[in-house]
């Protein structure tokens, strides 16, 4: 029986570049050796593309930090990728997560593990995917839209409910957001993953700050009401018969779960299931696939959500299209805990993909 060719693409030029080496090496050592013909592709941050060259069965999972060090530079990615039988863009953000790997493979006319071209893109830009969510009746936190000025720090576009853009001065938009929420609120790049760029702010000062530290990131900026929940994640699978997880908890180690909190700081834990009524687990579940349908989802996701501590309110948060595989990552764990171990999951992942 002859094997399948899976390319593994990780690494990338996104701010999430070690975390997908994680994940990209975590999914070979997954991948059933006797079913598959592996192929590893790393992609270095200034975006050169290399063969990891290292025996497959010595390849082990990457610590957060480690990089790839057995490689030899592609000289032609297209034919290599043309060769593949199908590929796993385990790259996470931006030049992975958002439309444009999976485009030059549709080009390629390659079959590749998850989301299409247009679910990809909406889905990184989560000021479009809130718009998604409004249209489709799912409650989300309330948020405003700011653009960055290229060269001046202290004047922003305000773009209103109509989408007309307002020039704005910084005190005019800490206005703006306390009259439409008040504090606290989080201040979000639009285009950024694993909470990279992503601050809290309790008063104008720490709100000033906020934008300014999320547009080192992204020119387009998201402003967002807090909420006191509890941060709640469900894992959808399939394409036209699509299928929830059972629901996990994030406890972080710090305020919020940001990226530290995510692969370093080892008091941060994971619950599953959730510390939340069967009711509320049942209502998100049902979300995530209503959530997953409507930006026309395919394979996988990851849906994440604050559900309120006093009135388990349920808020939909994002959805990852290329959520983390590493061996702490809630997807796979939570498919675990529904009874389908990793290997199996990238067998299924796969299957449903070719």
């Amino acid at each position: 029986m002859n094997k399948i060719k899976v390319g593994v693409i990780f690494g990338g030029q996104s701010t999430e570049h070690d975390v997908s080496i994680v994940s990209g090496s975590s999914v070979i050592k997954n991948l059933n050796k006797n079913k598959y013909d592996i192929y590893p592709i790393y992609i270095s941050k200034d975006g050169k593309w290399y063969h990891y060259v290292k025996p497959i069965n010595e390849i082990e999972i990457f610590e957060i930090g480690e990089e790839p060090r057995e490689l030899e530079e592609i000289e032609n990615e297209f034919e290599i990728l043309r060769k593949q039988d199908i590929v796993f863009p385990v790259l996470h953000g931006l030049y992975g997560e958002d439309g444009t790997i999976q485009g030059l493979l549709e080009l390629l006319c390659v079959p590749y593990v998850g989301c299409k071209v247009l679910t990809s893109s909406v889905c990184m830009d989560k000021v479009y995917t809130k718009m998604i969510f409004e249209k489709a009746h799912i409650k989300q936190a309330k948020s405003i839209t700011i653009n960055a000025m290229e060269k001046d720090e202290n004047t922003y576009i305000y773009i209103d409910e109509e989408l007309n853009y307002i020039e704005k001065n910084i005190e005019e938009i800490c206005d703006i957001a306390k009259e439409k929420f008040g504090y606290p609120m989080f201040v979000k790049p639009s285009n950024s993953g694993s909470s990279v760029g992503v601050s809290k702010a309790i008063d104008d000062k720490e709100l000033i700050k906020a934008m300014k530290e999320a547009r080192k990131f992204d020119r387009e900026i998201l402003i967002e009401q807090g909420i006191n929940g509890k941060e709640v994640e469900c894992a959808v699978l399939g394409t036209t018969d699509v299928k929830a997880s059972c629901v996990g908890q994030i406890l972080s180690a710090d305020e919020f779960y940001d990226f530290d909190s995510k692969y370093i700081n080892p008091e941060s834990k994971v619950i599953i299931p959730a510390d939340i009524p069967e009711e509320t687990t049942e209502k998100v579940r049902e979300i995530a696939i209503k959530a997953f349908k409507a930006v026309k989802g395919s394979g996988l996701a990851r849906v994440d959500f604050f559900v309120d501590k006093e009135t388990n309110e349920i808020y939909i948060n994002e959805i990852n299209t290329m959520p983390g595989f590493t061996n702490i990552s809630m997807y796979p764990k939570l498919w675990e805990n529904c009874g389908i171990k990793y290997p199996d999951l990238l067998d299924q992942l796969i299957n449903m993909s070719l």
